[in-house]
Order: structure tokens, then C-alpha cells, then sequence
């Protein structure tokens, strides 16, 4: 039996609909937001000519298709999960596909104005080096909505949440670390440290292993400068 790989805009959508209470109010929101950003507030786009990217792009409402859009919390969530990073397309290393610049331009063309502000979703190596894993782009709309425009790459392993779980928070890992000392202290052959075997003896041993394997983990959390999911999701830094 094989494992299907995870597509993370499946993932967004169903994220999506499981947080939305009423999916009228999402698009009455994203509405008012279109709706109400002023053509004249230049002093915004003056502000993010630095590289920062665009706040908000002048969509037209009625041709945005609704399966598009995704708020700034379905994302943070789907990174926590899936150990993602989203940030500016100008940290991203990588290439845009061709297919993904045709989008670009199709849209432009269609609403009638020049997108900025792209938002990239992979893995943080796909921010450092070349890669073939799952990207989303995204441009944003306003208020913490963004439009995907683009996914190429390969679908992320189906077991990647899996993998990824130890490191979404101290609790997940701690209770790794504890299920790991204990296989392995059920590995050591009884009577190897004394000639009766006794659930002190036992407790022993899980202590010492436990103390080694959390010794390993902190060692490697430090050198590398690693950290949990929430604290690099949209993180610009290496080393968090």
C-alpha cells in the first residue's frame, strides 16, 4: 500500500473550511476590504519600496475565485503543522516556473493593475537553495487575506506532519524524547547491569537513557540553531 504525498493547497482549503464559520462572512470581509482601500493612500506603497512588499493589491472582487483565498491564520497554521516558512518572494531562492509568471501576467491583465507584494509558502531549505518541494505563491489582498496564485513543485511527503510533530512545541518533543527512552531502555538485555532484574533497576536505566537522548537532542537544537514551528513560520532568519 503507498502513502499518497501531502498537497499543502488541499491542506489550505480544508484548513480553511474547517476554521470558517460562515463562508459568506469571508467573502463579505474580503469585499469591504477591496471595497474600501483608497487609490490615493500612496504613502502605503511609498513605505515598501524597500523590498517589503505590497500590503494590499487592487483585486477585482467578482472575478477572484473563492477557493483562492486564504487568511494569514490557515497559513500560520498549515506551516506550524507542516514546518513551512511564508515569506517575501525576495528571500525565496529558487525559480518561479513559467507557468507561475503567465498566472502573474494573466491576472495583471484581468484586474487591470501590477501585483506586488508576493508571499512564497516552502520549506525553509527552498529559501537557501534549489529545491523541488511544493511551493505556493501568493499575493495579498488586504487585512490578513492572501490570493494563491501559483503552486508548482512536487507534492511534500504524506508523512511530513508526522515527521514534523516533535518539533510544533517543547511538549511534542519532550514526549519524543520520553517515548524513545523508554524502546530503548526495553532494548537492554535484563541482567546486564546486575544479576536480578528490578523495576528500580528499570528506572534507572530509563533516567540515564532519558538524560543522554535529551542531552543529544539539546545539543543539536543548540549547534544548529533550531527552533519550534511558530517561531520560524515566517521568519526571515536561518538560525531561529
Amino acid at each position: 500500500m503507498f502513502l499518497q504525498k501531502t498537497n499543502i493547497q488541499e491542506k489550505l482549503a480544508h484548513e480553511k473550511a474547517r476554521n470558517s464559520s460562515a463562508q459568506q462572512q469571508v467573502l463579505k470581509e474580503v469585499y469591504s476590504i477591496l471595497k474600501g482601500i483608497d487609490i490615493q493612500d500612496s504613502r502605503i506603497n511609498s513605505t515598501i519600496t524597500s523590498g517589503k512588499g505590497a500590503l494590499t493589491n487592487r483585486f477585482i472582487f467578482d472575478l477572484l475565485e473563492t477557493k483562492k483565498i486564504f487568511h494569514i491564520t490557515d497559513i500560520k497554521n498549515i506551516c506550524i503543522d507542516y514546518r513551512l516558512r511564508f515569506l517575501d518572494s525576495r528571500y525565496f531562492k529558487g525559480e518561479i516556473p513559467h507557468e507561475g509568471i503567465a498566472k502573474i501576467k494573466s491576472l495583471e491583465k484581468e484586474h487591470n493593475l501590477e501585483l506586488k507584494g508576493f508571499k512564497i509558502i516552502a520549506p525553509s531549505k527552498l529559501f537557501k537553495l534549489e529545491d523541488k518541494d511544493d511551493p505556493l505563491l501568493f499575493a495579498p489582498i488586504g487585512n490578513g487575506y492572501f490570493y494563491l496564485i501559483h503552486q508548482w513543485g512536487n507534492d511534500l511527503h504524506p508523512l511530513r506532519k508526522v515527521f514534523m510533530w516533535p518539533f510544533k512545541n517543547i511538549v511534542n518533543l519532550s514526549c519524543l524524547v520520553l517515548a524513545i527512552s523508554l524502546l530503548v531502555t526495553l532494548m537492554v538485555p535484563e541482567g546486564l547491569f546486575s544479576k536480578s532484574s528490578s523495576s528500580a533497576e528499570f528506572w534507572i536505566i530509563y533516567f540515564f537513557m532519558f538524560k543522554c537522548i535529551a542531552s543529544v537532542v539539546i545539543f543539536y537544537g543548540f549547534a544548529l540553531g533550531k527552533n519550534f514551528n511558530p517561531a520560524i513560520w515566517n521568519s526571515k532568519y536561518f538560525n531561529v
